[in-house]
């Protein structure tokens, strides 16, 4: 592999040849071009090389290597120049690389040359560095698999000065080349492309070594730091940290990694993770989340499956006495598990500033943050009044355990918080009220001390059971109603919403907003002065998704990130078909010089070949004409040199239609002046021509050359489909401010499905041959209506037979058009009449 020409890939190639044959291995040269470098060719001395295949096209000769010759030969290794070559057409083979393909599969080991720039995943990128599109590629998998891959590379300067030296080109392209293509910077920049390619390749086989081998280990070949995420609000620090750690090596590679439980009771914040997943990949990093419940396990497996050198933790956010309670937390397991991994500790502002208990802030709405320790307190004081006047008719334990049901009834209220602050009430009241000696805050005896200590135990012990239970509840619930939102979204995409106004108003109505609009990120909108809340969310690298209305909880968040993914994949669809669209033009123009070529060979080559002919024999001295066989020579050329000029003046015409490029020159034009010098230029014909109402018609407003055309290529398609014997109809007739023109054959006439065809250039259908033109005539005739103001459409003829119906405008003032209107039926059963005439 080369970073660019001319570093020397083909004497690299043929310097592997002769190091094998010298090994005593079969070794050829099937195809190698040396570009007349003479250190180059002087390689192949020596070496057996295969004769090339010489292939014609355009009138000329170009070499290929021969398949066949190799094959047949079949040498245990084959040398292959430029694998990335396109071959010239007449092999079975449209590229080399499918050479290589056929030759490695008859048992024939391959070594071949191939340049960065030639990678198809590479030729964008190409482009872009060096401004010159590289329509040679060859697909990245054939060159992955290769089983070695060595880099020819040489410094910018050092390939310039053998540029100057005349070692790579001519030294009429030395100048030019240095000055665009073989700059330092396009150089400098292929070279780094071409060792990151074939580093990556390397990087793989290390990896698949270590698996097949099962080292689990850290080989330290490049440093790879890996950031753990909580999604908590250190994260950006951590990101900046641990990208600073991998700058300081070349070539370090950053992973983040986000542990997700199980459960899916993790705090993390979806906009927090968003927000640090893009910083990330903003630095050249990575982004990827893990599931596991054991924390510092899973984050070490991911790490040494990377292969990491580093790791990087923030600072736990716990207390000190939390830590005292709980023991040593995730990274303090995490560093003494760590192994050969470097563990970073970063501290950060939220160090050290932890709860005790967990919030229930983001779980419970203010109305029963409040209720619960109201009812924490109230409730049991009500109780203890309940059963103060009932004295007597329950005994302890049944009192205790009415005091129980109260604390989980206010778990269920308020949460665990709510619940430790009644268990402490019920403890204190029932301690006064109900165990002796009662009215004292003291216990007789010891089996009451137990019961009091039990009892608090278990309340909170139920309360904290029932809080987590309804937590799992209210997250089930969410992630259902997230589930259904998507469900709903993926079948609106089945049934084929995917329009992105479609995408954006069912977003909308979604999450129940005011507006979801879709702008550019320098034009998003500020936040409404009217207070409603404006939700920005990235769709791709250039949009946001704008939602007005109410403010989203951090669930609802995190569904609106999957529906900004489908508008950014319905953006990305109407790009690509806005790009096909532009495209399709460029393709339709090839499908029509590819139609060309083949229809100007037969069609323009028979009347050069027979007005050839006819000269040829009149200007030879050896035959003596007479005067009849003179005059027909001169008749065949003349008709055949009248033919050829209506082919050109065809193709010159539709060319300049497509180009855009026809100029026109639109005057009031009478029909029945027009008709004659359409009738002048075809060849005579047994066929009888029929005119009807052209006199009387209004002028039309048309170019008069432009309108003898179409006219003349009427009448041509209709003669030469008509049976002779029989007459061609041209009537004319008004209706309304438009003018028709009527040319009518007996011919076969037209399938229904076929009509729209036949307007297609190079369109001759099956009841003609291939010696009757190059099928422009009504493809041409079409466009230059189109381009006067006029239609060209095609119409059953009455009986049988097909009528072409040209309509134009009619000319303001122009004689005739007064009554044009009430003419018009009488005139068209005029037609009608004429037709059944000429079919009689």
């Amino acid at each position: 592999m080369g970073a660019a020409p001319g570093v020397g890939k083909t004497y690299r190639m043929l310097d592997e040849g002769r190091r094998r044959a010298a090994r005593g291995v079969d070794v050829v040269v099937a195809f190698a071009e040396c570009h007349q470098r003479p250190n180059t060719v002087a390689m192949l001395g020596g070496m057996e090389m295969l004769p090339r295949a010489e292939r014609e096209y355009r009138g000329s000769s170009f070499p290929e290597m021969d398949l066949d010759a190799v094959l047949a030969r079949k040498p245990q290794v084959a040398l292959v120049d430029e694998l990335a070559h396109t071959n010239v057409p007449g092999g079975r083979h449209a590229k080399r690389w499918e050479d290589v393909q056929e030759l490695l599969k008859a048992g024939i080991d391959v070594v071949t040359t191939v340049n960065i720039q030639h990678l198809e995943s590479l030729n964008d990128v190409v482009q872009k560095i060096t401004g010159i599109p590289q329509r040679e590629t060859v697909p990245d998998e054939i060159v992955r698999h290769a089983h070695q891959i060595e880099l020819v590379d040489l410094p910018a300067e050092a390939l310039r000065r053998r540029m100057a030296h005349g070692n790579i080109y001519a030294p009429e392209k030395v100048d030019a080349a240095l000055a665009n293509y073989f700059r330092v910077g396009n150089l400098t920049a292929l070279r780094e492309l071409a060792l990151l390619w074939v580093a990556g390749r390397v990087d793989e086989a290390l990896q698949r070594y270590r698996s097949e081998h099962g080292i689990g280990g850290v080989w330290e070949t490049r440093e790879r730091v890996v950031v753990a995420l909580t999604g908590g609000p250190e994260g950006e620090t951590l990101i900046r940290r641990a990208a600073r750690i991998a700058d300081r090596s070349a070539g370090g590679d950053l992973l983040a990694v986000h542990i997700a439980r199980s459960d899916g009771l993790a705090d993390a914040s979806p906009a927090a993770l968003a927000k640090q997943r893009e910083l990330i990949e903003s630095l050249g990093g990575s982004y990827h989340s893990v599931v596991g419940d054991h924390i510092p396990t899973a984050l070490l497996d991911f790490a040494r499956a990377e292969n990491a050198t580093q790791l990087v933790m923030g600072t736990s956010r716990r207390g000190q006495l939390l830590r005292f309670l709980t023991g040593p937390g995730v990274g303090e397991i995490t560093t003494e598990l760590s192994g050969d991994i470097d563990v970073h500790r970063v501290t950060h502002e939220r160090a050290g500033r932890g709860r005790l208990l967990p919030s229930s802030a983001n779980a419970l709405p203010m109305s029963r943050r409040v209720a619960g320790p109201v009812a924490g307190f109230v409730l049991p004081i009500l109780l203890t009044a309940v059963l103060s006047n009932t004295r007597g008719h329950l005994n302890l334990t049944s009192e205790a355990l009415l005091f129980l049901l109260t604390v989980v009834g206010v778990a269920c209220i308020g949460g665990v918080l709510s619940a430790l602050l009644a268990s402490i009430t019920t403890s204190l009241l029932l301690n006064y009220y109900f165990i002796p000696p009662i009215g004292q805050f003291s216990i007789g005896t010891p089996d009451n001390a137990l019961a009091l200590a039990v009892f608090a135990v278990v309340a909170v012990t139920v309360a904290a059971i029932v809080d987590r239970s309804l937590r799992l509840s209210r997250r089930a619930a969410s992630a259902t109603a997230e589930a259904e939102t998507l469900s709903s979204l993926a079948g609106s995409i089945v049934r084929g919403d995917q329009a992105v106004a479609a995408l954006l108003e069912r977003t909308r109505e979604a999450f129940g907003m005011d507006s979801a609009v879709l702008v550019d990120k320098a034009g998003a909108p500020e936040p409404e002065a009217d207070g409603a809340a404006t939700v920005k969310v990235p769709v791709g690298q250039d949009s946001l998704l704008v939602l007005r209305g109410r403010t989203l909880a951090a669930s609802e968040r995190r569904v609106l990130i999957a529906f900004a993914a489908h508008v950014s994949a319905a953006l990305e669809r109407a790009r690509l078909a806005e790009a096909a669209a532009e495209i399709e033009p460029v393709k339709a123009g090839d499908r029509m010089r590819t139609a060309l070529l083949a229809a100007v060979s037969h069609d323009l080559r028979t009347p050069l070949a027979s007005t050839w002919a006819a000269v040829s024999s009149l200007r030879s001295r050896d035959v003596e004409f007479s005067d009849e066989d003179r005059d027909e020579l001169l008749a065949t050329a003349e008709e055949s040199l009248a033919k050829l000029n209506r082919l050109v003046d065809n193709l010159l015409d539709m060319s300049r239609l497509q180009a855009g490029a026809l100029t026109l020159h639109r005057q009031p034009t009478a029909l029945a002046d027009v008709l004659p010098l359409a009738l002048d230029t075809l060849p005579e014909s047994p066929v009888g021509i029929v005119t009807q109402g052209l006199a009387k018609t209004a002028d039309v407003v048309a170019d008069p050359p432009l309108l003898e055309r179409v006219v003349a290529n009427l009448v041509a398609n209709a003669v030469r489909h008509t049976p002779s014997g029989k007459d061609v109809l041209v009537s004319a007739s008004a209706l309304g401010s438009r003018v028709e023109l009527r040319v009518v054959d007996q011919g076969p006439g037209l399938r229904p499905e076929d009509r729209d065809r036949v307007f297609e250039p190079f369109q001759r259908m099956g009841d003609t041959d291939n010696t009757t033109g190059l099928g422009l005539g009504l493809a041409l005739s079409r466009g230059l209506a189109e381009a006067m103001g006029g239609t060209l459409t095609p119409e059953e003829t009455p009986g049988g037979g097909l009528t072409m119906v040209l309509s134009l405008p009619a000319a303001e003032g122009a004689e005739g058009a007064e009554g044009a209107e009430g003419a018009d039926a009488g005139e068209a059963d005029e037609a009608t009449e004429a037709i059944e005439e000429v079919q009689a």
